[in-house]
């Protein structure tokens, strides 16, 4: 029943790593869609982000700007630093109730948490394995100004407000090279799940 982390930087490439892991039968919790869960309307979470920042930070249906939110808060390790003591302990809270609930469903599942934030938050949290997807942060600001249509300026800000890949590339057990084509990136998320279970072992022996 092995607990994988995945994680990696804006445009490394993760989502298809998770995806092609999930085709291959891994149950993939996915950590930006359990923020968006915590977030809610209704949310204590919701309702304590509101009173830190401001009823501004809220649609008029009661839903939160997430555009409004970020602009708030980027750049300001101060109020990063606020927003993440509301947000995190309530992510933390629900993914374990999900990874618990994945293992009691099938005890030998393989339980994937695709996180971007791995090494800001939880690193230290019981992984078996921890795999990175990383491409040089050159191709990433090329696929955010082609995909998601950024400028360059704003490409590069988004990269520098994360921690840099050395940090991640730090904690890794395995690492899959996203810089090349979507076919190079699906045959080594292949070859990590064929071979799980000799990378889990490995990691062991290394505790």
């Amino acid at each position: 029943m092995p607990l994988v982390a995945l994680t990696g930087g804006i445009a490394s490439g993760k989502s298809t790593i998770a995806r092609r892991l999930a085709e291959r039968g891994a149950v993939v919790v996915d950590a930006d869609q359990l923020v968006r869960e915590v977030q809610a309307p209704g949310t204590p979470v919701l309702a304590a982000i509101a009173d830190a920042f401001g009823v501004r930070m809220l649609r008029p249906d009661g839903s939160l700007d997430r555009a409004a939110l970020g602009t708030q808060v980027f750049g300001d390790p101060a109020a990063i630093a606020r927003l993440n003591a509301i947000v995190h302990p309530a992510v933390r809270a629900e993914s374990a109730r999900r990874f618990a609930a994945a293992f009691a469903a099938d005890p030998d599942a393989v339980v994937v948490y695709d996180v971007p934030l791995l090494v800001e938050a939880r690193v230290d949290d019981p992984w078996q394995l921890i795999v990175v997807a990383h491409a040089p942060a050159d191709v990433r600001a090329e696929r955010l100004v082609a995909l998601r249509g950024l400028s360059p300026a704003d490409a590069a800000a988004r990269i520098a407000s994360q921690v840099p890949d050395d940090a991640r590339l730090r904690i890794a057990d395995v690492v899959i090279d996203t810089a090349g084509s979507l076919d190079e990136t699906i045959r080594q998320a292949d070859q990590l799940w064929d071979r799980l279970d000799e990378h889990v072992a490995r990691r062991a022996a290394r505790s």
